[in-house]
Formats: C-alpha cells, structure tokens, sequence
C-alpha cells in the first residue's frame, strides 16, 4: 500500500509540475525593450495569472534561440526579411519604438549640451578623431570646455539589435564606415571597450570619465545620463524625444504582407530624430503558447502606452496596431 500511495504520489507531482511549466511563457532576446517588457510582464501577471520570464541577452541570442524553438518568443531590434521567417516558419510583429542616443560622461557638460555631427561620430568611432578636443568637435561646440583627454569608447560587446541599428547609421552617413566595417549585429570595432547589453554600456558609461558610447534612450533616462544631440537628414540638430521619434514611425512604411519589415534610420523630416529604431517580435505559427503570447501582447497594446511613455518610447500608432490585429488573424493565431 506504501508503494502504491508513492507511485501515486509521484504521478501527481509529475503531472502538477507538467502543468506548472506549461503556465510559464518564455521570452528573451533584445535588451532595447527589455524595461518595458518586464513591467508590462508584471502588470499582466497581476491581472491573468499567466507568469512570463524574458530574458534580455540581446537581439542575436533572442534570434538564435527562438529559430531552436528553445524559448516561445524571441525579441530583436533587427527584423528579419520575409523569406528567412518563412524558413523558420516564424511570424513577425512590432511591438513599440525607441531612439538610440549617444550618451557621454564629460565632466561640466550637460544633457544636450554636446553637438555632434555626422562627419565627427563617424570619424570617432573609426578611430581617426582621439581627443574631445578635437578641432572638428570645437567647430560645432564653440562655447563648451572640452577636455584635451582621450575619448573613452564604450561599445556592445554582443550581438545586439542596437548594434545593428547604430552601425546601419554609421553605414549610411559615412562611405569609409560601410567599406571598412559596415553593418551588423557584431562587428570588429577599431578601438574602444566592450560592454553586454545595454545594460552594460550605460553602467560603464557612468563609471568612466570621458567616455562616449551608444544606448537606446530608456537606459540613459534610467541612469540620468546626458546624450549628444545629432544631424538628422535634413541637417537639422536633434534631440530624441517623443515628437522627433514619432516622426520617425509616421514616415515609415508599415507593410503587414512583408511582415512589417521596415527601417526607421533616417526617416525624413527637419524635426525627425535619425537614429530611430523599431523592436521586433518573433514566434512560431504552430508554438504551444504562440496564442498566449499574442493575448499578452494584444493586452499591452490596449493598456500599455503609459508606461512605455514613461521609460522614453513611443507606442506604436493606433493604425498599425490595429494592421498587427488583422496580421494575427490573417495567420490564425489570433
């Protein structure tokens, strides 16, 4: 009688346990979105019970993991083309939209204080400007003490969706870039230290006198960071806020039938910050949690504006919210 009541017992906590692991949804990927999905996550495990773990490890780890089918969604900042999804049989969704800042650690110089043109963040990040005394840096900063030190580079050491947002930038505003380095989630900086996620980036960023490096702006709110303003395509200097990022998803082509495949660099416009990025949602059509993932998302669409506008992105658009719904259905998972 012993023997059967353990058996039986164990096939209880076997199939409680079974149970309990399904109830879980596992996300990971792109730390850009990574502080609004974590409080949309604990505001609809309030309301549903549902409990969600997402990792950030960055685009390339979210992109590899959910090709594997490891995890039940995967994040990234770096959409990917409509064939490649079809040979993973994946599906594919905007979620929000951010900016990628350069922040900068320079004592006496405020938030917004520094200009920098495209010419000089090219010539920085190739090595060939050292010093922020720099005479190319002077020209745009006249009434700024900059210091006659070293510029301190501070880059993703990971393969990461900001990576390849900010070099597809570097790429388009400087031909030596795109010859020597280009564009990528990874690539081989010419000098500077690498930092994981942007996490990473901001706390050295913060610890390291004279350093420069790039971040998506709710890092850099979170951190009281202070962020260059740049040229955007009509040469106009800019600052990432709300109006000049939704500048940016206004001008932009949201196709449902390419699986929202879109840039968000150098969107046109004299009040449009340049260096704007979509995040990215990738799923299986046929996941055990595909339609929980869905319902979770389809809730922060509904009610989780706020707090993305509170962390420094910018919602996407009622219209394209409303194209996302008829994608879903159009795919039977929604």
């Amino acid at each position: 009688m012993k023997n059967i009541f353990i058996k039986s017992f164990g096939v209880f906590a076997l199939f409680f346990a079974t149970l309990e692991a399904s109830s879980i949804i596992n996300g990971a990927g792109a730390s850009f979105p990574a502080h609004v999905y974590m409080s949309w996550v604990k505001s609809y495990e309030k309301s549903s019970g549902m409990q969600i773990n997402y990792q950030s490890i960055g685009s390339g780890g979210g992109i590899k993991q959910i090709k594997a089918k490891t995890i039940d969604f995967g994040a990234s900042d770096e959409p990917l083309k409509s064939d490649e999804l079809a040979k993973n049989n994946l599906l594919q969704f905007p979620t929000l939209s951010g900016a990628i800042v350069l922040v900068y650690n320079i004592e006496g110089i405020k938030d917004s204080q520094l200009k920098l043109s495209n010419e000089v963040i090219s010539d920085i990040f190739l090595g060939n400007i050292k010093q922020w005394n720099d005479p190319k840096i002077l020209k745009d900063n006249p009434n700024l003490k900059l210091p006659n030190q070293n510029i301190q580079l501070i880059y993703r050491s990971d393969g990461s969706g900001t990576t390849y947002n900010f070099t597809l930038f570097l790429s388009q505003i400087s031909k030596s870039w795109s010859d020597k380095i280009g564009t990528g989630k990874a690539v081989s900086w010419p000098l500077g230290i690498g930092a994981k996620g942007n996490e990473g980036v901001t706390h050295l960023v913060k610890q390291v006198k004279n350093s420069l490096g790039y971040v998506e702006l709710s890092y850099k709110n979170q951190m009281h960071l202070s962020a260059a303003q740049i040229q955007n395509s009509d040469h106009h200097w800019v600052k990432a806020d709300n109006h000049t990022i939704t500048n940016a998803i206004k001008n932009a082509i949201w196709d449902k039938d390419k699986d929202f495949y879109t840039q968000l660099i150098h969107q046109k416009g004299k009040d449009t910050y340049p260096l704007v990025s979509a995040t990215f949602i990738l799923l299986p059509k046929d996941g055990k949690n595909t339609s929980k993932v869905i319902a979770f998302f389809d809730n922060a669409f509904k009610n989780g504006d706020e707090e993305a506008l509170k962390m420094g992105f910018v919602p996407l658009p009622q219209e394209i919210k409303n194209l996302i719904r008829e994608y879903w259905k159009s795919n039977k998972v929604y």
